[in-house]
């Protein structure tokens, strides 16, 4: 069996920076052969919009200095895909895995990210699916994603989107999983993942369950069922915390001053 997956839930909400460089630093530890742990952080994110390796001047609605009045970061990043939001609200998942011990292919890796987030929304009454072309996950009628018409009326919703980044076969960045409504209406600044008249929705909205420790718990058991192997939580980590207490992993570097705010 391959490695445990130790999944580690954040309280508070985290600065994009800090989290994304909190990434870098575990990714070049599991590249440089300093940590053997495969992990998943699982956390709330301060407002930002990311833009992906494929994103596209235009789909960036309003203009930076409109989103920097409104309190919303903007950050270009590695990971692939186009342009998202991440705020409260949502939560948050970063896969930090050496895909030497599982399998070396990117296409089978997003696909297992998504059959995790599938169960996951299941278990919580939610019937998720794929749609091809469009890596995620999606909710309401499969057929509804077929034409930018169909989406705008919200046949077809998203509720999950994907963008990773893969070196020397070690993975970061991951998935943002809508949670509340409090991010829906963030969405209309730009165009999410670059889809035409696409509908984003959260767990909330489809009637399930908005409690953040039971949507982590259904993530955790969604992972250790489509990897096939024991998905288990480390200690909570909490605002300002020394992470090399933190049971179940080796000297998780230190997480001091990255994430504020309330706890859920």
């Amino acid at each position: 069996m391959p490695n445990t997956i130790h999944v580690v839930p954040v309280t508070g909400l985290v600065p994009y920076a800090a989290g994304l460089a909190w990434q870098r630093r575990l990714a070049r530890q599991r590249i440089d052969g300093q940590r053997d742990e495969d992990l998943l952080l699982l956390l709330e994110h301060e407002p930002v919009v990311t833009l992906g390796r494929g994103a596209t001047e235009g789909n960036l609605v309003a203009a930076p200095e409109l989103l920097a009045a409104a309190g919303i970061a903007t950050a270009e990043v590695e990971r692939g895909g186009d342009v998202t939001y991440h705020g409260p609200g949502q939560l948050v998942g970063y896969p930090i895995l050496d895909l030497g011990r599982w399998r070396k292919d990117l296409h089978w890796y997003l696909r297992q990210v998504e059959e995790a987030l599938i169960q996951a929304l299941s278990s919580l009454g939610v019937a998720g699916f794929r749609v091809p072309g469009y890596t995620g996950v999606w909710v309401g009628d499969p057929e509804g994603a077929d034409s930018t018409a169909d989406r705008a009326k919200g046949r077809a919703r998203k509720i999950a989107s994907i963008g990773v980044h893969v070196s020397r076969w070690v993975t970061w960045h991951g998935f943002a999983l809508n949670v509340t409504r409090e991010p829906l209406e963030k969405f209309g600044l730009i165009v999410p993942c670059g889809i035409p008249d696409v509908r984003m929705t959260c767990l909330e909205q489809e009637g399930a369950s908005r409690d953040f420790a039971t949507v982590r718990e259904a993530i955790r058991a969604g992972f250790g069922s489509a990897f096939e192997t024991t998905a288990e939580f480390t200690e909570t980590v909490e605002p300002g915390a020394d992470l090399v207490s933190v049971r179940g992993i080796a000297d998780l570097t230190d997480l001091t001053d990255i994430a504020t705010g309330a706890a859920r």
